[in-house]
């Protein structure tokens, strides 16, 4: 991932958000509540024509319709940033077809989590865009709770300098100290490009950030070691877990604890987790990718991620 990552437009009060479905079909409903709490928000939306499409399959319609969804929602002068509704599967599909000169000439707030994270890795990769990990509309917004004011304004909005901590989720799991730009996703997705012309490309230090949903301790243990020799892990200077509580029972939690120890028993870097960012059940924290920050896990009690550039241009 190159340093020199575009930065979109900040999201202005009164912003227009073109909502689009580039993996599975959301239910019409949710989408209709999260759009209905983005209106209170203050923004307008544009839904994309296939959004709410159900089929072939569990795609939210045919490859086709999707990409014309995404290419229109960028092309559109009259958008201003894009939110997905849902994850599911379906986004890697399009990366052969994605048009990288249009995107990269109208680079606009990508905002996302799950299945998109192969979408982030070829924004970063190919478009050379920052992008956003957070609340989606029908998995979020549909929710009263469903998504975090602060960091979603923090990150949108322009703050050049930020962080988030304990009160996100965040706890140590081995101190320490790094910088590096803010990367990752879902493991699941991230893991899965490796070995493909669309994995996930660690140009500089960076922080890894990894969370997914269903992931039982042996299968962390088995991505963690492909990470480690995939030879990915050589510029990570430190790592954040998400929020396990869509993975484990809380009296697994220790158990993949352990797990994750285990296997970065021969990482030296400063280790967090529990961000609640991604697959969560309320309040899911906006986090930008591609951006310097440095994570300090040292104080007890207090760790803390700091955003040290804005990550949209204002």
């Amino acid at each position: 991932m190159s340093a020199t990552l575009i930065k979109p437009r900040a999201l202005k009060p009164g912003a227009t958000l073109a909502v689009v479905s580039p993996a599975s079909t959301p239910k019409p409903k949710l989408v209709e509540r999260g759009v209905t709490h983005l209106h209170k928000l203050g923004y307008k939306t544009v839904v994309g024509s296939h959004a709410n499409d159900s089929g072939p399959l569990y795609y939210a319609g045919t490859l086709e319709d999707r990409l014309r969804d995404l290419h229109a929602a960028f092309a559109d002068p009259a958008v201003d940033g894009i939110v997905c509704t849902r994850g599911g599967w379906g986004s890697a599909e399009l990366l052969p077809h994605l048009d990288a000169a249009l995107i990269r000439a109208n680079p606009k707030p990508f905002i996302g989590y799950s299945d998109h994270t192969s979408l982030h890795c070829w924004l970063h990769n190919e478009a050379n865009l920052i992008t956003f990990h957070g609340p989606m509309v029908a998995a979020d917004f549909s929710r009263e709770d469903g998504a975090d004011a602060a960091s979603w304004a923090h990150s949108l909005r322009g703050e050049s300098e930020w962080s988030l901590g304990p009160a996100d989720g965040l706890r140590t799991l081995r101190p320490g100290r790094a910088n590096g730009l803010l990367t990752g996703g879902c493991v699941a997705i991230f893991v899965e490009a490796l070995g493909t012309s669309y994995a996930p490309r660690i140009d500089n230090n960076s922080i890894l950030f990894l969370e997914d949903i269903g992931t039982k301790p042996y299968q962390w243990d088995r991505m963690l070691l492909h990470l480690r020799y995939s030879g990915l892990l050589e510029k990570i200077t430190g790592i954040v877990f998400g929020d396990m509580s869509q993975c484990v029972s809380p009296d697994e939690n220790y158990y993949l604890e352990r797990a994750i120890l285990h296997r970065l028993r021969d990482f030296e870097g400063p280790i967090a987790i529990g961000l609640r960012s991604g697959h969560v059940s309320s309040l899911n924290v906006t986090i930008p990718l591609g951006v310097a920050a440095a994570l300090d896990l040292n104080e007890p009690g207090n760790p803390q991620i700091h955003f040290l550039e804005a990550a949209v241009s204002i």
